[in-house]
């Protein structure tokens, strides 16, 4: 089963596309750009359409989302929580 989709290996986080991921859930993703699979430990819940962090990232940090950078980092994420407007905001403001 897929949990999540990213476009590019170097992205930072991808996004949930099933209902019910919970922490401890081990997940599985599909690269789309290099049609291969890479897993990541859930640590915490994350509603379908959020975003799920494939590394740890440290404030300040750009976040990669289908190879382009969609914001900054505002409070420290590790690989498998949660990533959204509590812990990530655009560069343009």
């Amino acid at each position: 089963m897929i949990h999540f989709v990213l476009h590019d290996a170097h992205d930072s986080v991808a996004v949930v596309v099933v209902e019910g991921v919970t922490a401890g859930m081990a997940l599985n993703g599909w690269i789309m750009d290099e049609d291969r699979m890479v897993e990541v430990k859930a640590q915490q819940d994350i509603p379908i359409g959020h975003k799920v962090a494939l590394k740890d990232m440290a404030v300040g940090d750009t976040v990669i989302k289908y190879g382009i950078d969609m914001g900054r980092v505002v409070a420290p994420i590790s690989a498998g929580q949660h990533a959204h407007v509590h812990n990530i905001k655009t560069k343009r403001w």
